[in-house]
């Protein structure tokens, strides 16, 4: 789990399936909401809320784990839409190791 980093990235709609690919996560601020989009061993992917952590201090996943990044886009995750739909409205950020 890495830092939100404090500088907004510029990235476009196309251009976030590849910096995935890079960089395995990026933090992504929607309607006063933060969310940690993020790989699970390069294999999986998961939305996962960062207001709420487990037992182990780890944010809580919000949603189902995927194999392909592109599978991860269209899942509904925040008020039934998913990242495709949000990406408009969103903020992304670096994580930061």
């Amino acid at each position: 789990m890495g830092v939100k980093g404090s500088e907004s990235l510029d990235i476009t709609f196309e251009e976030l399936q590849p910096y995935l690919h890079a960089n395995h996560s990026v933090y992504m601020d929607l309607d006063g909401q933060t969310y940690y989009l993020t790989d699970v061993n390069d294999r999986y992917w998961r939305v996962q809320d960062t207001a709420q952590v487990n037992d182990k201090g780890h944010y809580v996943d919000c949603s189902p784990l995927v194999p392909t990044i592109a599978e991860f886009l269209e899942l509904p995750f925040h008020q039934g839409k998913s990242i495709t739909e949000t990406f408009g409205e969103a903020v992304f950020y670096p994580s930061e190791k």
